[in-house]
């Protein structure tokens, strides 16, 4: 990443479609012509793997299958593998602003189950879809059945089936399975295909256009997982595969509880005993579906914050050494030098500090963070940026610029725009995003919220929350001819324009 340059952040599920939710559809090819005419660099997006309980990206059933929500309905119809009526009369949201994933739950899978019907009558893709599986014979049949037995034991988590055997894989019981429930296998193992083509097809026009995709991977998988239920020697589980201890942060001024995130803790020991091949073969994954790769909770592989399963919050918890720099040298012996983004926010210490100085990853400045400490000495403030790093507003965990300055108080303000000198007349959402492209960061990302001037309703996520979170969507109404003129005017004002 090297050479100055910008982009945006919005992930697919917040584009404008008629299906309830953003998908690799006409307009994600759209929003990629607006990168292009606005002379941006990088579009980042959040994970793109499956999301369960709570809608989260970042609580995925498998680190590889992707989002199956994402699968446009036009392109299979322009494939022919369904009908226009087999889906233009479907009701799939109550407001175009707001995705409903309860409503998208019940919605989609009847259509897909007619685009697979479809697909394997019709033979079209065949020899595609025979090289899709030999070439993702590593996960897909493994996520295919992991899926089609949680739906046969009504969606319940891993750990809650009704047949501990299969829980813990004996042999005769998943042939027992695999062969009773080989019709729902295949419909997941097809769905993947759909979904990779149309991305696959989706990246290659954004390349093709000179826009690379910054993708997103989470530090840890979900205990309700296929990794989990197919490698529990990687995690700190009991024998029945239920974590022993989970994720989180500790309490801080942001909250007295910390951030219970219940995933699975790793066994770092087993990882390192396998020379890490698992974190080599993620990354390499990864580098197949992305340009760049932004690694989330950097800080979890210096030291991570380890909590009983059986408490209920985050603040009982202990810090326990990662696996540090060793893991990213394996890494770099086995892969080469590649384009990663390290996410440092949080609780960063000389640990985290130096872990990111010997790896030489580009970490992350959040502009917003900067304006609460009015002493002018944030870290986070653009005069004690470096080059090599990522500047954002904020992030998708951050709220909006607008309600962020609402929330500060009268000193911070007069701070804020003093630093940033800020015109009467000048909205908030520029005065950031000029001083953000006026930084020495090689790289600045803006969120497209903010590009767009919205208020509090459109924030992403609040950490820590369940139910309102990862639900906004744009209109394309919003992202007027002026507002495309200006962001090309500030990119190419201060050099990043390609």
């Amino acid at each position: 990443m090297q050479g100055r340059n910008s982009g945006v952040l919005m992930h697919i599920t917040s584009l404008p479609s008629e299906f309830g939710i953003g998908t690799f559809g006409k307009d994600a090819y759209k929003f990629v012509d607006f990168l292009k005419k606005t002379d941006q660099t990088y579009w980042q997006i959040l994970p793109l793997t499956t999301t369960s309980y709570g809608d989260s990206p970042y609580q995925s059933f498998s680190a590889i299958a992707g989002n199956t929500n994402l699968i446009d309905f036009e392109l299979l119809n322009e494939c022919s593998l369904l009908d226009e009526s087999d889906y233009l009369d479907v009701k799939f949201e109550e407001n175009e602003e707001y995705i409903d994933y309860e409503l998208l739950f019940h919605t989609r899978r009847p259509i897909l189950e007619k685009a697979v019907k479809n697909f394997k009558v019709s033979g079209k893709f065949e020899k595609e879809y025979e090289e899709f599986k030999k070439d993702n014979v590593s996960w897909l049949d493994n996520y295919s059945q992991f899926m089609a037995y949680k739906e046969h034991f009504d969606n319940k988590a891993l750990q809650e089936w009704d047949d501990i055997s299969l829980i813990k894989r004996d042999i005769s019981t998943l042939q027992k399975y695999e062969s009773k429930l080989a019709e729902e296998i295949e419909y997941h193992r097809v769905t993947q295909f759909f979904f990779f083509k149309q991305w696959n097809d989706l990246k290659r026009y954004a390349n093709k256009n000179g826009i690379q995709i910054i993708g997103d991977m989470p530090i840890y998988v979900s205990a309700d997982s296929v990794e989990v239920w197919t490698m529990p020697h990687l995690f700190k589980l009991d024998e029945n595969k239920s974590p022993l201890y989970v994720a989180g942060v500790p309490a801080d001024e942001f909250s007295d509880e910390g951030q219970y995130w219940g995933n699975p803790i790793y066994d770092w020991f087993k990882h390192r005993e396998g020379n890490y091949d698992w974190w080599v073969y993620r990354i390499k994954e990864s580098f197949k579906m992305y340009d760049v790769l932004r690694i989330d909770h950097f800080k979890g592989f210096s030291d991570f914050w380890q909590v009983d399963a059986k408490e209920d919050t985050a603040k009982n918890g202990t810090w326990q050494e990662g696996p540090g720099y060793e893991l990213f040298w394996v890494i770099k012996e086995r892969l080469g030098d590649l384009p990663i983004i390290a996410e440092n926010l949080g609780y960063i210490d000389d640990k985290a500090n130096k872990l990111l100085a010997d790896t030489a990853f580009p970490g992350m400045k959040i502009l917003e963070f900067g304006f609460l400490d009015e002493s002018g000495t944030s870290l986070d403030l653009p005069h004690n940026y470096t080059a090599n790093s990522v500047a954002y507003t904020g992030t998708h965990d951050n709220d909006v610029v607008n309600s962020w300055y609402d929330s500060l108080t009268e000193n911070q303000k007069k701070f804020a725009d003093k630093y940033m000198k800020r015109e009467k007349e000048e909205p908030i959402t520029r005065a950031m995003l000029r001083t953000l492209y006026a930084s020495v960061s090689n790289t600045t990302i803006a969120c497209m919220q903010d590009l767009l001037d919205l208020g509090s309703s459109s924030r992403m996520n609040t950490p820590n929350t369940v139910g309102e979170n990862w639900k906004w969507r744009m209109k394309w109404e919003d992202l007027t001819e002026e507002r495309e003129s200006y962001f090309k005017e500030l990119t190419n004002l201060y050099q990043r324009g390609k």
